[in-house]
């Protein structure tokens, strides 16, 4: 049983634990925009000391913060696909280079995913 089922499983049986979860994501997500903001002088002093060396450190911590926020999400979504984890939505996938058929595919996918889970 890989990590992903583990992780659906324990979700979907404990509501309050993908609430956690996410709740935690948007927590991050805020947090991050403030420190980026009130330390902003001295985040740019820092990079101008030594700019091989601080820009690549700088553009890693974005990574790994994107990446924490986009694992906690999926670690506190309750409502997978059957058989599989971690889906995207149609739009991504086969919505063509239109950003209005892309929309109108999530909007489906969005009402499929409500009517299935009801």
């Amino acid at each position: 049983m890989s990590i992903c089922s583990n992780i659906k499983d324990l979700s979907q049986r404990h509501g309050w634990v993908s609430d956690f979860f996410s709740l935690l994501a948007v927590a991050l997500l805020f947090a991050s925009i403030a420190f980026a903001l009130f330390y902003e002088r001295e985040i740019v002093a820092w990079m101008g000391a030594n700019l091989l060396l601080h820009v690549p450190l700088l553009i890693a911590a974005l990574v790994l913060d994107v990446f924490l926020i986009f694992g906690l999400l999926c670690a506190g979504a309750t409502r997978c696909e059957d058989g599989a984890c971690f889906r995207t939505f149609r739009g991504r996938r086969h919505g063509g280079p239109s950003i209005g058929s892309a929309f109108s595919n999530w909007v489906r996918h969005m009402e499929h995913v409500g009517k299935k889970h009801r």
